[in-house]
């Protein structure tokens, strides 16, 4: 039993399981809003398991496909794809099985679910590639979190609305902005190892303003969610309380880069939390 507990540890560690806490709220905000309220049991379980399986068989990719990468990055180094607590063969399998897993979960949501999940597992899948030739890596994977709220609005109404891709591409340079920031620990190793990065092809300084300028669209797009959805007042909060955690996150940066993990986990992690819930009283008050 300690066995298998571990084993299972060691996979949490690998995908890092907590860092689902950035795109399962877009999700729900988008669920929330589509459905004008309450969106049933039966698509908050379904939701649930698309989000974490698409998101699992990203990661697992991501980390299988970087072994050797990880294992030249101080940073990265002691991670279980590297240290030989898990196998290739056991990381392709669980990547696999993941991939498996949301494309049925995708056909017992609607169709248009369904015929969207292989492309969508492309575009997530993609990540690991681009940053082998590309510095726009992190618009990538701006754009495979950004699919989250286009997956809530679909599973709802099988559609997609002008206010979900709002909320999207908010989402998409809300991610890209602070992984420009989290790169930022990675800009020495990058340049050493040949891999393409703004961090590494433009240095610190231009890095922190494109991050910040990536913010502003942030703060523009989500506002223009808020607009084209009909929210109401908790709406035009949720935007208002979102600029000052961003930029909150650039003040810390600016002032110390070892408060990066603290800027990238505890400031954006909360940030989509109080967003979720202003929406959901937006929605169930007005």
């Amino acid at each position: 039993m300690n066995k298998i507990l571990k084993k299972l540890n060691d996979f949490n560690e690998l995908v890092m399981f907590k860092h689902s806490i950035f795109s399962l709220p877009f999700i729900f905000i988008a669920m929330v809003v589509a459905a004008k309220g309450w969106f049933g049991w039966s698509l908050l379980f379904l939701g649930v398991l698309a989000a974490l399986s698409a998101r699992n068989f990203a990661m697992g990719l991501n980390r299988y496909l970087d072994r050797d990468i990880d294992a030249l990055n101080p940073r990265t180094k002691n991670r279980p794809n590297v240290d030989g607590r898990l196998t290739p063969k056991s990381m392709l399998i669980f990547t696999l099985l993941n991939a498996l897993a949301f494309i049925v979960v995708a056909y017992f949501v609607n169709d248009l679910a369904f015929y969207l999940s292989v492309p969508i597992l492309i575009v997530i899948g993609s990540y690991s590639y681009f940053k082998r030739f590309s510095y726009l890596a992190h618009v990538i994977l701006g754009i495979s979190l950004a699919l989250a709220p286009t997956a809530g609005v679909v599973a709802v109404s099988e559609t997609i609305t002008l206010w979900s891709i709002y909320l999207s591409v908010g989402v998409m340079f809300w991610v890209a902005g602070f992984d420009l920031l989290y790169s930022l620990q990675d800009m020495e190793v990058d340049k050493k190892l040949n891999l393409h990065s703004i961090p590494s092809k433009f240095g610190a300084k231009k890095t922190m303003m494109i991050s910040k300028v990536f913010h502003v669209l942030t703060v523009i797009f989500w506002l223009l969610f808020v607009i084209s959805s009909d929210s109401s007042l908790f709406g035009y909060i949720a935007v208002l309380i979102s600029a000052v955690m961003l930029s909150y996150e650039h003040y810390l940066v600016n002032k110390d880069f070892t408060k990066i993990d603290r800027a990238f986990f505890t400031v954006n992690g909360y940030l989509g939390i109080v967003f979720f819930i202003l929406i959901i009283l937006d929605n169930w008050i007005y």
